[in-house]
């Protein structure tokens, strides 16, 4: 069983390790994209087009036949968009607390971004001035230690973030700063204010030939933010809980694997001969 996970905004792949353990202990063969957004092939712009492109063109190039896509936050999103871009690349979507936008709030979205008022409103506005610079590795971790949101984090979560979300950098670039965040604070910023309105739309144009299922945390902001009518429809239902805030998958990363491979089960064995076909490029 292949499983493509696909990270929040901010986070890089590596620091799911505890969740991609429990897969592969499950038997599962886990692909996951290190940083969406860095690659100049695939730059950021609006809807996310070519973050879209970058998850589809890694599973080519990294994956053999099929696979079960997972996707976290932007991982969500983008997984979604993948999917009904290339059905014949997805036996099914888990969706980890990503909402499905739509209706009067997409359209709200969509105005905001339209007359540059979006970032007043946006996560973009905190990220991009998002401390970026330590000393040491050492200082990174106890910078991020000390915040609540981190401290709700699972044991060991926090250094795998601290390893694959901070880099060493040559002295003579950062006089006095070492390392610096891996995920570069413009791209996370550019992300956040490049929100997709259109998804329900995506889906409504072009019906996914998978499953999907989605997984919220009982506290997440989010969720009641965007609120989950439209993932509902989606979803046909396919929808639970687990405890914790939008970074649940990061505060209980072993309940979270469980209760995707829950739902892949529940998919059924009838999607390995799932009707999946190539269509012509849509218009996303």
């Amino acid at each position: 069983m292949n499983i493509v996970f696909a990270h929040a905004n901010g986070f890089p792949a590596g620091t799911y390790r505890s969740l991609f353990d429990a897969w592969r202990a499950a038997g599962a063969t886990v692909h996951a994209i290190a940083k969406l957004g860095h690659d100049p092939r695939f730059p950021v712009t609006d809807n996310w087009p070519h973050l879209r492109d970058e998850l589809i063109h890694f599973i080519e190039q990294e994956v053999t036949g099929p696979a079960y896509l997972v996707g976290h936050s932007l991982g969500g999103f983008v997984s979604l968009l993948a999917a009904a871009r290339r059905p014949d690349l997805a036996l099914g979507v888990v969706l980890l607390d990503s909402p499905v936008l739509s209706g009067w709030k997409a359209r709200a979205v969509q105005f905001a971004k339209a007359t540059g008022m979006g970032e007043r409103f946006s996560p973009g506005k905190v990220s991009k001035r998002r401390r970026q610079h330590w000393p040491n590795a050492d200082a990174a971790y106890e910078h991020f230690a000390s915040k609540p949101a981190f401290a709700r984090w699972a044991p060991g979560v926090l250094r795998d973030y601290i390893a694959s979300g901070v880099e060493a950098v040559p002295a003579e670039l950062e006089a006095g700063a070492h390392h610096r965040l891996s995920f570069h604070r413009e791209v996370e910023t550019a992300i956040y204010n490049s929100l997709p309105h259109h998804v329900a739309r995506v889906l409504r144009v072009h019906p996914l030939q998978c499953p999907l299922a989605f997984i919220g945390g009982s506290e997440s902001t989010e969720i009641k933010q965007i609120g989950l009518a439209a993932t509902k429809r989606f979803t046909q239902g396919r929808m639970s809980t687990l405890p914790g805030s939008h970074l649940f998958p990061l505060e209980r990363p072993a309940e979270t694997a469980a209760e995707v491979l829950r739902w892949i089960e529940r998919f059924g064995p009838s999607v390995a001969s799932w009707p999946r076909r190539e269509p012509p490029p849509p218009r996303l």
